[in-house]
């Protein structure tokens, strides 16, 4: 078992070399590999200053050979579907990035399946790090991913994804070893150390748990039905992964649920499809309720929240909606409510898809209200949009095998809930 070192060692061959001695004196051992594409990996002596630390094997300020990796460039290239000399005379950096990026990601999960690796980590700028994020993404959930990232102090979601990256601000530029960097490349080298590890123990240790997994869709307006469920569910022998419907949420179990790890979904909370029609910030993209349908994975299905579209703060709720429907959900948050044509649209959306569903399907209905805001009395309550998402997401689904469940009860009600579990559980025993 091994940690994974990915760099662009014609730039960063100090840095490298300094943080795969101090992983090799923690215990680990490194595969280090070159995702550089202009040069040949830099003399590790270049750019170290000062004493480069206790413990350190080897002394990477010492003028030491040219950095070898274990994994070429020329080998990265060509599992991304190129060869170096021509990534080299193209002269196009974002075209070599790409390839690289996929190579890495290739090799990283050859490592991974082959029972090599035990972590990865990278140092990078943005060109360094959209490399590494790749390779990252790859990898499953709980693999040790760790990014020290000049970019680590803006919007991450790029190099974030999906993935469970943990990302370290470099603070300085990723160019030398100095009395800035040091220390932050000292405590990125003790952590995927440690890391890594943790992740060698997990995997000799015996499964604790081999419950089959259900995913399920839960916002702040719909944990009253979610947690009912989820007792349900686990009366009933499984183990349920709540995810909360924020957009990066829904992309996650999406992917999740493409990997395979799920038994059955849950997925009460659709709420992101309405972000993703009407322009909120919280989309979880246009596959959003994919998935599950394409793998034919069980499904039970409602309509937690389509009643709403997520903004930031008042203030950055778009001009276009100043007239409509707001409520101030917390300081950070402002929704508004759906109209009855949006709400239609979402309704339809929604039963297309579960029409194309290849594997069980139910469609659970709250005529009650779709949020803790949408019951009568609340401040999103709206028969007439309430009732032309119903009208159209039910017609949608019409003489397709989506069971149809139509309930007067509010989605929070907690019959309502457990119905909904316990219709998921007769979905996954009939398909098992």
């Amino acid at each position: 078992m091994a940690v994974l070192l990915i760099g662009t060692l014609d730039t960063k061959g100090a840095e490298y070399a300094y943080v795969r001695d101090l992983v090799t004196a923690a215990g680990q051992e490194v595969v280090l590999l070159d995702a550089g594409v202009m040069g040949d990996p830099a003399q590790p002596g270049a750019g170290v200053t000062g004493d480069p630390g206790a413990g350190v094997t080897g002394d990477p300020g010492a003028g030491d050979p040219a950095l070898v990796a274990d994994v070429p460039a020329q080998v990265v290239a060509e599992a991304g579907g190129a060869s170096l000399a021509r990534l080299r005379s193209d002269g196009d950096r974002g075209a070599a990035l790409r390839v690289m990026a996929d190579g890495a990601a290739r090799l990283a999960r050859d490592l991974w399946e082959r029972g090599r690796l035990s972590g990865v980590l990278a140092l990078g700028g943005s060109g360094g790090s959209s490399i590494a994020a790749a390779a990252m993404a790859a990898l499953p959930v709980g693999v040790p991913k760790l990014l020290v990232s000049t970019m680590a102090s803006g919007d991450v979601s790029p190099y974030v994804g999906q993935s469970d990256v943990t990302l370290m601000y470099s603070v300085v530029d990723v160019a030398g070893v100095n009395a800035i960097s040091r220390p932050i490349l000292g405590n990125a080298a003790a952590a995927i150390a440690a890391m890594a590890a943790a992740c060698d123990a997990r995997r000799r240790e015996a499964p604790r748990d081999d419950r089959p997994l259900v995913a399920a869709t839960m916002f702040g307006v719909t944990t009253p039905a979610v947690t009912a469920a989820r007792a349900r569910l686990e009366e009933l022998g499984y183990e349920v992964v709540v995810f909360h419907a924020t957009g990066s949420g829904g992309r996650a179990m999406e992917a999740l649920i493409r990997d395979g790890y799920f038994a059955g979904v849950l997925d009460l909370t659709t709420t992101e499809l309405a972000d993703e029609l009407v322009g909120g910030v919280l989309s979880a993209g246009p596959d959003r309720l994919s998935a599950a349908g394409a793998a034919g994975v069980p499904q039970v299905v409602s309509l937690g929240a389509v009643d709403m579209v997520n903004f930031g703060p008042m203030d950055t709720v778009p001009e276009r909606f100043a007239r409509r429907r707001l409520l101030v959900h917390n300081p950070t948050v402002t929704l508004m409510r759906t109209t009855a044509e949006e709400c239609a649209a979402i309704g339809r959306q929604i039963g297309a898809k579960l029409a194309a569903a290849t594997g069980p399907v139910a469609l659970f209905v709250p005529r009650g209200g779709v949020s803790a805001v949408d019951v009568e009395g609340g401040p999103f309550h709206d028969p007439a949009a309430a009732a032309a998402c119903f009208d159209a997401v039910t017609e949608a689904v019409a003489g397709t095998g989506v069971q149809v469940v139509d309930s007067d009860d509010d989605i929070n009600q907690p019959r309502f809930a457990v119905a909904a579990a316990d219709r998921l559980h007769e979905l996954i025993q009939k398909s098992g």
